[in-house]
């Protein structure tokens, strides 16, 4: 997985899904390196910053899997772009 820590977000992805672009029959969404990898990061990385930040941007079936199996979301939290699982987090 990579991940990019934004001023206001923490955005992680799949690695395979940098660069590529999802399509759906309405839109398309773009999985922009520069939003996206900055640095790879591990499991257990990840589910350390998902605990940190507030607002956290999920792409890919191995970054949301992990949000889920840590408790941070659930299911129901999760949508689909082209068969590829997507989740947002905001905490207040």
């Amino acid at each position: 997985m990579y991940c990019k820590l934004h001023k206001e977000v923490f955005a992680c992805c799949d690695k395979e899904l940098a660069g590529k672009t999802l399509k759906e029959t309405d839109f398309e969404v773009e999985v922009r390196e520069d939003f996206y990898a900055d640095r790879e990061i591990t499991k257990e990385e990840l589910i350390e910053r998902l605990n940190e930040y507030a607002n956290i941007n999920l792409l890919g079936d191995k970054a949301v899997t992990t949000a889920l199996e840590a408790g941070i979301i659930s299911k129901e939290s999760v949508i689909e772009i082209a068969g590829v699982k997507h989740a947002i987090i905001l905490k207040l």
